[in-house]
């Protein structure tokens, strides 16, 4: 594909995109006006719903009013309404209708669906207009080339509930107005349709099919950087039959595609030898990945992903990865509502004129005091911890993320926040209350012990051991059994330093930290069983701490022995 289309297709989203941006740079002068307006808009027109009536929406006047008559909320309390919806009852929580319900992940139940609807989605478009406008002004040659944009498997295709609300987007672009998808994906390197994909293995071949056939590629953005270097790793395993396949206009893969979605790849999948000689070059001489992926792909400029969190590791790796390119963390976007965007030189900047924000105090554990009171966007301290609380045009009022952020600065009126973990995000067993952020804490000590970052680790309680123990999975090729056997004893005092863990080790409640060395396929094995309890390849977050066991039956390795 030459230059041309594509830099039709994103100068086009680039100017869909200015309207949002000039209003979010307005309202950054004022953010507390700006917060207000938002509330208004969401409460006024929402008033009539069923959710509005028994809060008395109709009533509220300022900020306090909508406090005192909306309690804090979490996903338990809108699971009934939600079903309602899911039954086809309209005017529930919200006046716009549902267009879908989009699956994600769960700190409780195991999986919630949230409403989508016209609003939402505008609320969304608030959020990421600016972010464009700001990445294309930073960088015109973006504008140059293709872009991946994550696309991963559908769980059920075509799934809808009872009462016939879709379930789930179909790509990653669905989230913006018609506009705005239909200009993203007439850019995209890889078609869309390879979401249909159901094999894993076809679907990560198919994907690297069409990433390398691209020439012009400028941009990835993907969520979970471990997904981008999962595909690096198939790439460099695979990159011979891709290339003949890129030479004959073949898909290796076909005979487990499905007629219709290998029908639909023949046109954009035409013989290329120049291409299939460029892919051989790239990786004939034996350099390291990151030379031949500069090589593959000369032109792109930047890789967004998650780089906050349990995801930074990861997103430190995949810089290595694509050093012809800068790496630029998302913000927080989630799944129920956008909190922060990146803009270049300032950071990820609170999405202001997207949905109403509360913040609810942190210690510095990471821990609520409740009840806790609410600060609003204009109100917060520099350095402060606090746990996001959002009122969305979907449906959530006073909906409390669960996700932690700091206060690491200021734009204009804004706070520019980092994400630091998640809320509750508690591994409890036996009283042990250990939570992430001091578990992240802890493995980022120890890699500094070992003098490398491992490819993956991650503590999860074992209560099927006697004694139940906390086991560290961790996979690093480069370090001998002794070397990680002796993160053991340093990883269980580190641990004892919370009292409630150390309290249940004196009772004889827990055995001493354990390692389990993984011998390979970690992040695999780990998407894998994630995909396998309903979750897509591409949301699936990094931990440092999960709070389920069984792992040792999930990873290829062994339990190291302490006499090493």
């Amino acid at each position: 594909m030459s230059s041309f289309v594509p830099a039709v297709g994103n100068s086009l989203w680039w100017l869909t995109c200015w309207p949002d941006a000039v209003r979010f740079r307005a309202a950054l002068r004022d953010v507390a006006t700006t917060q207000r307006e938002v509330l208004r808009r969401i409460v006024a027109r929402n008033a009539a719903t069923d959710f509005g009536r028994r809060h008395g929406f109709a009533a509220i006047r300022s900020v306090e009013d909508f406090q005192g008559r909306v309690p804090l909320s979490a996903y338990e309390d809108y699971a009934p309404a939600i079903e309602r919806i899911g039954a086809g009852e309209r005017g529930v929580l919200t006046r716009d209708p549902v267009l879908l319900l989009e699956p994600t992940s769960g700190s409780s139940a195991p999986t919630k669906h949230i409403p989508y609807t016209a609003g939402l989605k505008a609320d969304f478009q608030r959020a990421i207009a600016p972010w464009i406008v700001d990445l294309y002004r930073r960088d015109p040659r973006l504008l140059l080339g293709q872009a991946y944009w994550s696309i991963t498997p559908v769980a059920r295709p075509n799934a809808r509930t009872p009462g016939g609300i879709p379930i789930g987007f179909d790509a990653d672009a669905d989230y913006l107005g018609k506009i705005q998808s239909r200009l993203v994906h007439s850019i995209q390197a890889v078609p869309p349709i390879v979401r249909l994909i159901d094999d894993v293995d076809a679907f990560y071949y198919v994907t690297l099919l069409f990433l390398v056939r691209s020439r012009r590629l400028t941009l990835i953005s993907v969520w979970n950087p471990t997904f981008l270097t999962l595909l690096t790793r198939r790439l460099a395993a695979c990159w011979c039959d891709l290339a003949a396949d890129v030479a004959r206009g073949t898909i290796g893969c076909a005979d487990r595609l499905g007629p219709d979605v290998h029908r639909a790849l023949a046109g954009p999948n035409r013989p290329d030898r120049r291409r299939a000689e460029e892919i051989r070059e790239a990786f004939r001489s034996g350099d390291s990945p990151g030379a031949s992926h500069a090589r593959l792909w000369p032109a792109l400029r930047l890789v967004s992903c998650w780089a906050d969190a349990a995801a930074a590791g990861p997103a430190v790796e995949l810089s290595r990865l694509f050093p012809q390119a800068q790496l630029q963390g998302k913000g927080l976007l989630a799944t129920e509502g956008a909190v922060s965007i990146p803009l270049w030189g300032h950071g990820a900047v609170l999405a202001a004129r997207s949905h109403f924000f509360e913040l609810l105090p942190a210690d510095e554990t990471g821990q609520i005091s409740e009840p806790a009171a609410p600060r609003l966007a204009h109100e917060l301290e520099p350095g402060g911890s606090y746990g996001v609380v959002l009122t969305t045009s979907g449906g959530l009022y006073r909906y409390r993320l669960q996700d932690l952020v700091r206060v690491v600065g200021k734009h204009e009126s804004a706070p520019v926040l980092r994400l630091v973990g998640r809320e509750r995000h508690v591994s409890d067993h036996f009283g042990e209350k250990l939570n992430e952020r001091h578990v992240l804490r802890l493995l980022e000590e120890l890699s500094a012990r070992l003098g490398c970052r491992p490819t993956f680790a991650m503590l999860a309680g074992d209560t099927e051991a006697a004694p139940a123990a906390y086991t560290l999975y961790v996979e690093a090729a480069d370090q001998s059994d002794r070397a990680l056997q002796a993160l053991a004893p340093e990883l269980e005092a580190g641990l004892q330093e919370n009292y409630h863990y150390r309290y249940c080790r004196d009772l004889g409640q827990l055995g001493p930290a354990r390692v389990f060395r993984i011998e390979g396929g970690a992040w695999e094995r780990y998407l894998a069983a994630a995909r396998a309890h309903g979750q897509r390849l591409g949301d699936v977050k990094p931990t440092a701490l999960h709070r389920f066991g069984g792992w040792s039956r999930v990873f290829r390795g062994r339990l190291l022995s302490a006499s090493l």
